[in-house]
């Protein structure tokens, strides 16, 4: 039974329609002002989320039933939700910002719209790599970014690190999505901290040369692209693979049993995780909900849901994932470079790869 309010932020204008649930209320809510942050009563937490995820629904119904606090949600891109925060400014309703990456969660911190928490939970549950070192967003679920290849074209062999990637046997082999992409950001900016600015901008130079066409797509695109035998490997997170090998769609089966996942670096400094994270808004005006909510996402319950609704592997260690498939492939080794540092490197490694004609 749904127990939140569904607020959907329209692209194209201001206005926001409400979905209300259903009208039953939790037996006897405590309505302290310890448990709403307002003294007032009110039992809400306003979510702000790019996660676009039907699963994540459930979690927003549990974590209701669990404690009497209607979630109202907003959803929007990443940047989107951003500026209306600062728009809005002292007066946001806004509690809690969720996103989907590392680099999008710099960019809130930077833009002044979070405030630093302190929570003994989220500090002993996401480990230090995946949560900002001041409190100002925690990591909620994890996305390997991976390299795909062609089981006929492609021995696993063959495979090593993201810098191999520019290796010239690559040579029209290669696809990947654009450099406006977030993940792509992240990602060199991941090596910008591993290998410094002259290394990574030839290593981008490389791989743009490595091309077997221009950029275009998502990342489903590029996987089906390497199934489709337009090229021999892709670089594309984890989550959409196994979307593609657990979908009801036989199509979406087959492509997935022609291509497999390699995770670059196993014998280095690991492979690049990227997170999903959220932050409690700088204005929240229900701040003690909003941080008993983000509490509430890294509870074991909550991240098993994301690894099996979504294909997300968890941040906390002991969490269940209860989903086949991410159990084949865990227990790779990790880059333990904190989040917010490739994050940081955004903006450079998005000027690199333009330069680099990364288009």
């Amino acid at each position: 039974m749904k127990r939140f309010k569904y607020f959907w932020l329209g692209l194209a204008s201001a206005v926001v329609a409400i979905v209300v649930g259903c009208t039953a209320q939790p037996d006897a809510p405590d309505t302290s002002s310890a448990a709403t942050g307002t003294g007032n009563g009110e039992q809400v937490v306003n979510l702000y989320s790019s996660r676009h995820y039907d699963t994540d629904r459930s979690l927003y119904d549990n974590f209701t039933e669990q404690t009497g606090i209607e979630v109202n949600l907003v959803e929007a891109k990443g940047d989107e939700l951003i500026e209306r925060i600062k728009s809005e400014g002292a007066n946001s309703p806004a509690d809690v910002y969720i996103t989907v990456d590392a680099g999008m969660l710099w960019r809130a911190q930077e833009a002044g719209i979070l405030q630093p928490v302190e929570s003994e939970i989220l500090e002993s549950k996401v480990p230090e790599n995946l949560r900002d070192r001041e409190g100002h967003w925690f990591g909620l679920s994890k996305r390997a970014r991976v390299i795909i290849y062609n089981k006929e074209a492609v021995d696993p062999s063959e495979l090593s690190t993201y810098e191999d990637l520019a290796d010239p046997k690559w040579k029209g082999r290669l696809v990947i999505r654009s450099s406006n992409n977030i993940y792509n950001q992240s990602l060199v900016g991941s090596l910008l901290a591993a290998n410094g600015e002259e290394a990574t901008e030839e290593w981008v130079k490389g791989v743009v040369e490595n091309f077997a066409r221009p950029p275009e797509g998502n990342d489903t695109a590029q996987i089906r692209a390497v199934a489709d035998g337009l090229a021999d490997i892709a670089v594309a997170n984890s989550y959409y693979v196994a979307r593609l090998a657990n979908s009801d769609d036989p199509e979406d089966r087959a492509i997935a049993e022609k291509i497999d996942m390699f995770f670059p670096n196993q014998d280095g400094r690991g492979t690049h995780v990227n997170i999903s994270g959220a932050g409690v808004v700088a204005n929240a005006p229900h701040p003690e909900n909003a941080v008993k909510f983000i509490e509430y996402l890294v509870s074991p319950e909550a991240q098993t849901v994301f690894a099996k609704g979504n294909n997300e592997f968890p941040v906390v260690e002991e969490a269940e994932l209860d989903n086949p498939f991410l159990e084949k492939y865990s227990g790779f080794k990790e880059d333990s470079l904190n989040a917010g540092i490739f994050g940081k490197n955004n903006a450079e490694a998005l000027m690199i790869m333009d330069r680099a004609g990364w288009k």
